[in-house]
C-alpha cells in the first residue's frame, strides 16, 4: 500500500543502428508519449562482447546467405568485459539525460541474432511434467549448453495439428551472460530494467497490437534484414539475411563517388525527396529499383522462402499472411513497400508504432519520418503501459 506503481516507461531499444530511447505515460488507460531519443553512432551489442571460446560447429537458427543457403558459423559462448558496460551504460545515461527522461524503469531489447527461436510442439501432459519435457526438448535444439541459457516459453492458442493430445510452444532463449551484461549496464546507468524482451516481441505489440490474423513483419536494420511471420500476435517464424541500411549505404556512396561517412544523411534526404515527388521525379521507379538489384532481389527471395515454409506446415495448408507490413531504419526505401505488394498479391506498407500512442499534432511530420527506427523502443515501453 505504501509503494505506488509508476505510471511511465522507458523503451530502451539497442542494436547495431545505435540506441534508441521512448518514454511513454499512462494516462487516462493510454499511452502518451513524454520524450524521446536517439544517437547516430552505432552501438552494436555484438562489438562488446568478446569471445570467450567456441562451441562445436553449429547452422545458427533462421540465418541465410544472400545465396539463400543456410549459414553454418562457430557459436561464441559470451563473456562480459567490465570496461564495456562502463562504456555502454554512459551511452545510455547520456541519451537519457540528452531526452531528459524521467522514469527510472525500463524495458529492453534482446538483439534477434542472440535469441534463439523455436516453436515446438509437445503432448497435452499434466503440469508437473510439463517442464521437463519441454527442456529435453528445447536442449536437442540449443546451440548452446541448457544452464548457460535463459528460457522464456509462451503456450500458443490452438493445437499442434488439429489434434486434442498436441499444443504448440513458443520459445525464446538468450546466452545468461547477456542478460548478465544488460543488468549491469542499466543498474550502471541508474535505470531499473523491468525486463528483457526479443525485438519480434516488441514490433509485433508496436505494429499488430492484438491483430490476430497471420502477417509478416520485415525488419530492415543497419546490418540485417529480418523476417517475422506473427499468428494470433505472436511472432512464430523468424529469418534473417546479413543486408541493411548499411549495404543501401554503400551502393550510393559507389553511384554519388562520396565518402561512405557522409551517406546516411543524403540518403533520408534522397528518399524523402523521392517520396515526396513521386510523380514527378527525375528517376523512373524501375530505373530507380534497378540501381539496388542487390538489395531488393534478396529480399524478395527470403520473402518467398519464409512464405512457402509458413504455408507447408502442417496446420497452414492453404492459409498464407493477410498483409506485409515493413519496419527499420530502411523501411521507407523508395517503391519498396509497392514493388512487394505487387509481387504477392498482399497489402504491403510501412507500419506506423505511432498508431496506438497519443502525442502532439505538431510533432506528427518528425516522429513519421523516424517512426520505424523507433517501432523496437515504442513497443517496449508499450509493454507495461497498454
Amino acid at each position: 500500500m505504501f509503494f505506488k506503481k509508476p505510471d511511465a516507461y522507458l523503451g530502451i531499444d539497442i542494436g547495431a543502428g545505435g540506441i534508441k530511447v521512448v518514454e511513454l505515460r499512462k494516462e487516462k488507460n493510454r499511452p502518451v508519449l513524454f520524450t524521446y531519443g536517439l544517437t547516430r553512432e552505432a552501438q552494436n551489442i555484438h562489438q562488446l562482447l568478446q569471445k570467450k571460446e567456441l562451441a562445436p560447429e553449429v547452422i545458427l537458427p533462421g540465418s541465410r546467405s544472400l545465396s539463400g543457403e543456410k549459414v553454418t558459423k562457430q557459436q561464441p559462448i559470451f563473456q562480459i568485459d567490465e570496461a564495456q558496460v562502463q562504456n555502454f551504460s554512459s551511452v545510455i545515461s547520456a541519451v537519457c539525460r540528452e531526452a531528459k527522461t524521467v522514469s527510472k524503469v525500463a524495458v529492453a531489447s534482446l538483439p534477434v541474432s542472440s535469441v534463439f527461436h523455436a516453436m515446438v510442439t509437445l503432448p497435452i501432459v499434466k503440469k508437473d511434467e510439463f517442464g521437463r519435457i519441454l527442456n529435453a526438448e528445447i536442449k536437442k535444439l540449443l546451440p548452446y549448453p541448457l544452464e548457460e541459457m535463459a528460457i522464456e516459453y509462451e503456450v500458443l492458442p490452438g493445437k499442434g495439428d488439429g489434434s486434442d493430445h498436441e499444443q504448440r510452444v513458443l520459445v525464446n532463449a538468450a546466452p545468461r551472460a547477456l542478460v548478465v551484461f544488460f543488468t549491469k549496464v542499466f543498474k550502471l546507468a541508474g535505470l531499473q530494467l523491468d525486463s528483457l524482451e526479443p525485438e519480434s516481441i516488441a514490433l509485433t505489440r508496436a505494429l499488430l497490437g492484438r491483430d490476430a490474423s497471420p502477417s509478416m513483419l520485415i525488419d530492415i536494420g543497419a546490418d540485417r534484414t529480418n523476417f517475422f511471420i506473427v499468428e494470433q500476435a505472436f511472432p512464430i517464424t523468424h529469418h534473417s539475411i546479413e543486408l541493411g541500411g548499411d549495404r543501401i549505404n554503400q551502393i550510393l556512396a559507389q553511384i554519388l563517388g562520396m565518402e561512405i561517412s557522409l551517406v546516411e544523411q543524403m540518403k533520408r534526404d534522397l528518399f524523402t525527396y523521392i517520396l515526396e515527388q513521386k510523380q514527378n521525379s527525375l528517376l523512373s521507379r524501375d530505373v530507380f529499383l534497378s540501381l539496388f538489384d542487390p538489395i531488393i532481389d534478396p529480399i524478395i527471395k527470403e520473402i518467398e522462402y519464409s512464405l512457402e515454409l509458413y504455408m507447408r506446415q502442417s496446420n497452414n495448408q492453404g492459409r498464407r499472411p493477410e498483409k506485409i507490413v515493413l519496419t527499420g531504419g530502411s523501411a521507407f526505401f523508395p517503391y519498396l513497400a509497392e514493388k512487394i505488394g505487387e509481387k504477392f498479391k498482399l497489402k504491403c506498407y510501412v507500419g506506423d508504432p505511432w498508431g496506438r500512442v497519443v502525442y502532439q499534432e505538431s510533432l506528427k511530420p518528425i516522429l513519421h519520418s523516424i517512426a520505424p527506427r523507433l517501432a523496437v523502443a515504442i513497443g517496449l515501453a508499450l509493454r507495461n503501459v497498454v
